[in-house]
């Protein structure tokens, strides 16, 4: 722990937000936009193409779809609080051993037990183990393939399980998507191209090759990127983000060289050389004094505004219009730092923006030429439609 406590203001953490997120310096890639910011929410195919568009210059769907599916820079896995994302290749291993790991061991639990209650075989776990050795066979000679085209081969995957049965919309499923679910999080196979355009949300699966990392290193890892792209920040955010325990946390956290900051009465820890590189550029100016007032519009689910748990320094009071009642935050227009409205396309295409404060003339006018570019970017024919997995309150207003 670094000596002394350094007084961090909100605007200061906007500052940082638009240099370390890409919002006011864009990036030249895909993949460098989302190395900076460790992940894109990945539940909601379309916002994956969204958040990339926010963050990079000169960027389009085929860049992102060659980055995804060609070079495979970018990989689609299971992280951080259970949820779909796109990472950096590199860092999936760090993710597998830090996060993902930890949820596989569950979920098989769980579905060895779902195997058992329904009486399928004696021995459920042997059982459940026998058919996804099979199931990555197959996908390994097949190369990639649909859980239906898996399901042909390996008839045991068409096994009914009862999914969700105190709930009135459960019932009887095909083992095939818990099954996948289950071996992708252990990282044996993953998800590849989706079979239709760039919102599609039917994927199919490749095989994938493990790299092995220790838990206790991966986890100050990624504490260490996420103090990077989201610090400085409470130890509670860095906590909700990951998904981890609180003694995990300290774990990740004492393996690592850190300052506490004052968030104007809120106490947040960040790296120290970050802290010290502040300080030596005249306490913080340095990096990002000479970013101008940016506009964004960000897509549901976006990584910058799903990125901490405390989010009033940038929401405001805007809240009840922007997310749904899980917690998930719809499309959103910013300003310099501030969610300040929001948008969603509507029925004929055109991009719907609605602001929640006066924001004065040159952002008002910034924000619609944002919208304008985002409207041609998703395509002039206007046929592609572009509706949040979870509809918040304003998204569906707008959305008409």
């Amino acid at each position: 722990m670094g000596t002394g406590v350094r007084p961090v203001s909100a605007a200061e953490r906007r500052r940082r937000l638009a240099v370390r997120h890409h919002l006011g310096v864009r990036a030249s890639t895909a993949t460098g936009a989302v190395t900076d910011i460790i992940a894109l929410h990945g539940t909601d195919p379309a916002s994956v193409y969204l958040s990339v568009r926010a963050r990079t210059t000169g960027v389009g769907i085929a860049a992102i779809e060659h980055a995804l599916y060609t070079e495979r820079t970018l990989v689609r896995m299971l992280g951080m609080r259970r949820t779909v994302f796109v990472v950096p290749a590199g860092l999936a291993p760090v993710i597998q051993a830090a996060c993902t790991d930890q949820i596989a061991e569950r979920l098989r639990r769980q579905l060895v037990q779902v195997v058992q209650d329904a009486g399928i075989a004696p021995d459920a776990a042997t059982w459940l183990k026998e058919v996804g050795e099979a199931t990555v066979r197959v996908l390994g000679a097949r190369g990639s393939a649909t859980g239906a085209e898996l399901a042909r081969d390996e008839p045991r995957l068409r096994t009914q399980i009862v999914a969700a049965q105190d709930n009135p919309y459960g019932g009887a499923i095909n083992l095939t998507t818990r099954l996948l679910t289950l071996l992708s999080a252990e990282g044996l196979i993953v998800r590849g191209r989706p079979r239709g355009g760039w919102t599609s949300t039917q994927f199919t699966w490749s095989a994938a090759d493990r790299t092995e990392l220790p838990a206790d290193a991966a986890r100050a890892e990624l504490a260490r990127r996420w103090l990077l792209a989201f610090g400085p920040a409470p130890a509670a955010d860095l906590q909700w983000w990951t998904g981890w325990t609180a003694a995990q946390v300290r774990k990740a956290l004492g393996q690592l060289e850190v300052t506490e900051a004052d968030l104007g009465g809120t106490t947040g820890i960040m790296l120290t050389a970050d802290a010290d590189a502040d300080d030596a550029a005249e306490a913080g100016a340095g990096e990002a004094a000479a970013v101008e007032p940016w506009a964004a519009l960000l897509p549901a689910l976006d990584p910058t505004a799903m990125g901490w748990r405390d989010r009033a320094w940038y929401v405001g009071e805007h809240a009840p219009a922007l997310f749904d009642r899980s917690g998930n935050i719809g499309p959103t227009a910013w300003w310099d730092g501030r969610i300040v409205g929001g948008w969603a396309q509507r029925r004929d295409g055109e991009i719907a923006v609605r602001l929640l404060e006066d924001v004065g003339a040159e952002a008002s006018a910034a924000i619609a030429a944002e919208a304008h570019r985002l409207g041609e970017w998703i395509g002039p024919d206007r046929k592609t439609r572009i509706t949040p997995r979870f509809r918040t309150p304003l998204e569906r207003e707008l959305a008409g």
